[in-house]
């Protein structure tokens, strides 16, 4: 989404004013890593590094939880500053009105509570962050820019009751099942905004949850994103020697194929496709990896999280299949590759959730009558 793009979204719904007066240069730190790359330190290059305050790009702020130290990228980013496009768009679907109440899940750099403030008043705002250390600095940078929204240092997941209940609640960090405790603290006819995914990879799809009176919450996805994600709710991805010991080649049993499904419907790096998301919709309990062979030859591997089935594909012009184990996750691939054909190719705005009273949770295409299935089922 360009810059541009997301500011369209909010004319008209009173955030302009929030965005001239609160400038996001005001809470990031003197070294941060745009778009997850090499650091820029304000000392040492100030005008780059304001440059890149003012871009329409993510900017990570810790990395590995606060352990890694250094200039150099961590492993894992786990605070940052988001694009001003996404936040725009996730403002623009939080619809907010004067007056409401929010909580922010995830205070961050803080300058998503500044703005909320800025828009709604620092008495009607919530935000709850996890880590101490993060949640000190963005106090810190709140508090010089004139801000006092009310602070929590917690776990988001729980939300914060104290507050509640909330008209709107803006989940900055990514989740696999939504709290009850959201729902829960949410008014009847609130709104719940949060980047949702599957545990089949880094990609999330922002949905629009309205809470009803009978404890459930649904609505529609928006658009694809990648967020990082809650703490508890990381993907620990698979050691491949679990699967297929070091050096060996295909063990006994395994079953060999050829794929007709295309590899440019599959293969995507950068984790925005559609199918993507539907894959991880419809072949639960799965994660997957791309590499390249010593050839060259483009791979992907799949791999059972509830137990140790796993597939390879070498998309090298005869899309060669090797998979074991209980499940045969590429069989399973196939199916779900065929349902999302069939059905047109839908795209993230075509599908929703739906979280029941009992917690679970429910995604369907076109409306809740239609529920997704599990491809597991036709290759049984």
């Amino acid at each position: 989404m360009t810059l541009e793009a997301g500011r369209r979204e909010l004319r008209g719904l009173d955030w302009e004013a929030a965005f001239e007066e609160v400038p996001r240069e005001l809470f990031l730190p003197e070294t941060m890593w745009p778009d997850g790359g090499s650091a820029v330190s304000r000392a040492d290059d100030p005008e780059g590094w304001r440059r890149w305050a003012d871009a329409n790009v993510p900017i990570a702020t810790q990395w590995d939880d606060g352990l890694h130290t250094g200039t150099d990228p961590g492993q894992v980013a786990s605070s940052s500053s988001s694009a001003p496009s996404l936040v725009f768009w996730m403002f623009a679907e939080l619809s907010v009105f004067d007056g409401a109440k929010v909580l922010e899940v995830g205070t961050g750099t803080g300058w998503c509570a500044a703005l909320l403030s800025a828009r709604l008043g620092e008495a009607n705002v919530t935000s709850v962050e996890i880590d101490e250390a993060v949640a000190e600095v963005a106090c810190g940078a709140l508090t010089s820019a004139g801000w006092h929204p009310r602070l929590v240092v917690g776990d988001g997941l729980l939300g914060w009751p104290g507050g509640a209940p909330y008209d709107r609640i803006l989940v900055t960090a990514g989740v696999r099942n939504v709290p009850r405790a959201w729902i829960e603290q949410t008014r009847p006819g609130g709104v719940i905004v949060m980047p949702w995914g599957t545990r089949y990879s880094g990609q999330s799809a922002v949905a629009r949850l309205v809470v009803n009176g009978d404890g459930t919450a649904g609505g529609r996805f928006s658009w694809a994103t990648r967020f990082m994600h809650v703490r508890s709710q990381r993907l620990e991805w698979p050691d491949h020697e679990d699967y297929l010991s070091p050096g060996e080649d295909w063990p006994d049993g395994t079953r060999r194929s050829i794929t007709g499904v295309p590899v440019a419907e599959v293969v995507d790096e950068s984790g925005y496709e559609a199918f993507d998301f539907v894959l991880g919709l419809l072949v639960p309990e799965c994660a997957r990896t791309y590499a390249r062979s010593p050839r060259g030859v483009q791979t992907m591997w799949l791999y059972g999280l509830a137990d140790r089935s796993w597939a390879a594909v070498y998309f090298d012009g005869d899309s060669r299949v090797y998979q074991g184990g209980p499940r045969s996750l590429w069989d399973e691939v196939e199916v779900a590759y065929r349902w999302w054909v069939e059905r047109g190719r839908p795209g993230h705005e075509e599908f929703g959730l739906t979280v029941t009273a009992d917690g679970r949770q429910e995604v369907w295409l076109g409306g809740p009558s239609a529920p997704v299935p599990c491809a597991a089922s036709a290759v049984r």
